[in-house]
């Protein structure tokens, strides 16, 4: 499936993302994920206007494939208008004990569709089956082992609709979740579409509450294309529907955890779209005693070093302009002057390439070098905070003169996220140091993994230094074939 040659349907509609910024008249489109300009012919400038305001799609291929390549982009997302003509779906729910977990899974999943529980080897197999008889579902028991991936396979194997919901059994779907994702497999393009996963408290402890607000399986109130270097990088499988027609080899059972990452982008490389829709949403129980947390997040960690090994050049410890990285390490070594100096340049040299499509160059070019530097900043915080903790902070204690910056790296980035999320009932102060131990957690994982896998590939920065790799012009775009 080449989902770029695919038109997208005449009757979906298409909402512009928050951040898109038309400029000149409409005439050229400043956003996506990653950045990116795109210049409009008139014709292509005004169907953008009227999709804005609400008008489907409509006929010809060209239009089809101009408004697929703004979703593509992340610079529009689509808005089905209604099912695929064939929404038959089955729903697969792995399990490994935890019957009570099934039981509450299974009663808001409710009898709408057909369920197949995978009992992947029990060590008391009589509490799954009996939840599975009192919901009504078909039980697939495994001899051995084989993890969530083989488990969902087995599953999937069993079942004869063209669509497959994967919900895990830790998972409480709210009523209707199913509603606004299946319309959207009426997209040919479209392999897998995933609701926002929220979390089902169970209690009133600190670390619910840190879950409640903070979840690593939250992607957010953002709807968003799914992709490498998206707004949206990955889906958490804990709730994912998957056209069966996309599922090839399915999840790959070699791997316990970042199995639903590493098949994503698998999908997402094969050509297929993947969709992020948060106006579904299903409750995840997570773990809330400190040590399981911790070794849960320890755990997501070590997916990093096997991922990287999948897919090469695609989970760096951090991708950004190399220009961005060098002022804010000579600010980091005490020079802050040179490091605007470099800001200053790079304003330049956008501004020169943005002298040829707008007749005010400046203003933008200074927005973009701004606003790239200072989310820099934030990305260069964070892996410092998760990442590279191991070695920077024996570093920046060792070194008097890098302990102000490394304080910095460590607050700015929890600062920022405590602010986006609109505080937190914990407080500042608990909420940083669960947010530290979180990112802390996930690091030592990653650094385990490398050992375990022998790659420094996630531990290791990707740094680009022209537009090819990322802020720059795209051809221009219109309603008309080429």
């Amino acid at each position: 499936m080449r989902s770029d040659r695919t038109p997208l349907p005449a009757a979906f509609r298409l909402r512009p993302d928050p951040a898109l910024a038309p400029l000149e008249d409409g005439r050229v489109l400043l956003g996506g994920t990653p950045t990116r300009l795109v210049r409009l012919t008139p014709k292509g400038a005004d169907l953008v206007r009227r999709w804005s305001q609400g008008a489907p799609v409509g006929p010809g291929r060209a239009a089809g494939l101009l408004a697929r390549r703004l979703v593509e982009a992340g610079m529009m997302h689509p808005l089905p208008d209604g099912p695929p003509a064939d929404a038959r779906v089955t729903i697969v729910v792995p399990a490994h004990g935890r019957a009570r977990e099934l039981v509450r899974c299974l009663t808001a999943l409710g009898t709408a569709y057909p369920v197949i529980v995978v009992d992947d080897a029990s060590p008391d197999p009589a509490p799954i089956a009996g939840a599975a008889v009192a919901a009504g579902a078909r039980l697939i028991r495994r001899d051995v082992n084989g993890g969530p991936a083989a488990a969902r396979n087995t599953g999937a194997r069993a079942a004869d609709t063209p669509l497959v919901a994967f919900v895990d059994s830790d998972c409480v779907p709210e009523a209707g979740w199913l509603g606004p994702l299946l319309p959207h497999f009426a997209d040919p393009a479209v392999a897998a579409v995933a609701p926002r996963i929220t979390s089902h408290v169970t209690g009133s402890g600190v670390l619910a509450r840190y879950e409640a607000e903070s979840s690593a399986l939250d992607m957010g109130p953002a709807a968003s294309i799914v992709r490498p270097r998206s707004a949206v990088s990955y889906l958490p499988s804990a709730t994912l529907v998957v056209r069966r027609a996309a599922l090839g080899d399915g999840f790959d059972e070699r791997m316990r955890v970042g199995e639903d990452v590493d098949f994503v982008w698998r999908l997402a490389a094969a050509g297929w779209q993947v969709r992020y829709v948060p106006e579904s949403r299903v409750a995840h129980q997570h773990r809330t005693r400190l040590r399981a947390w911790l070794a849960r997040r320890h755990d997501y960690g070590t997916s990093a070093a096997p991922l990287a090994v999948r897919h090469p050049a695609e989970l760096p410890a951090l991708s950004m302009s190399g220009w961005s990285a060098l002022a804010w390490t000579l600010t980091a070594a005490g020079t802050p002057a040179a490091g605007l100096a470099v800001t200053a340049g790079t304003t330049a040299l956008l501004a020169r390439k943005f002298a040829t499509w707008t007749d005010r160059p400046w203003p933008l070019a200074a927005r973009m070098a701004a606003g790239g530097t200072i989310a820099a900043g934030e990305i260069l915080g964070r892996t410092v905070t998760r990442t590279w903790w191991p070695l920077a902070f024996p570093i920046g204690l060792a070194v008097p003169r890098l302990r102000l910056p490394l304080a910095a790296a460590v607050l700015g980035p929890a600062a920022l996220t405590f602010r986006r999320q609109g505080g937190s009932a914990l407080g500042p102060l608990t909420w940083t140091g669960l947010r530290l131990l979180d990112e802390m957690a996930y690091g030592l994982g990653v650094w385990h993994g490398c050992l375990r896998e022998r790659t420094l590939a996630p531990l290791l920065p990707r740094l680009w230094w022209s537009s090819r790799d990322g802020l720059g012009p795209d051809r221009s775009s219109d309603g008309d074939s080429r």
